[in-house]
């Protein structure tokens, strides 16, 4: 059975820098690597997403320009690369995953992955 485990998170000031870390604890076929949020009150939200075998990306109007998400392969790893961090990033970040194709113009949309990790706090402070 797939897990997906991030680590990374943490409580840094505004304007710091943070890179989330998502590993699965075994290797499996999938098509598309998400990252979303969800604040205290709040709905979850798309952060950025990118498909598995080749370089497209996608992001959130709120992130793009300074969060980065890749991946590595080899090490069976997604990452999201946050830079210039505001209070309004405060969430809990979970790592997702779809195992079946889905077409890339709805990789934003949470419905499509079926797999998820357990998150991981992130909380900027001024």
């Amino acid at each position: 059975q797939v897990h997906l485990v991030e680590t990374g998170g943490g409580l840094v000031q505004a304007g710091d820098s943070l890179r989330l870390s998502c590993t699965a604890s075994v290797p499996f076929t999938r098509s598309a690597m998400g990252w979303f949020r969800q604040a205290q009150g709040k709905e979850r939200e798309f952060v950025a997403s990118t498909r598995w075998t080749v370089g497209t990306t996608f992001y959130a109007d709120s992130t793009e320009g300074r969060f980065t998400i890749y991946k590595d392969r080899d090490k069976n790893a997604v990452y999201l690369h946050m830079i210039g961090l505001k209070l309004e990033d405060t969430a809990m970040y979970y790592c997702a995953a779809s195992d079946r194709y889905v077409a890339p113009s709805r990789y934003r949309d949470s419905a499509i992955y079926n797999k998820w990790g357990q998150g991981t706090q992130v909380t900027v402070s001024s």
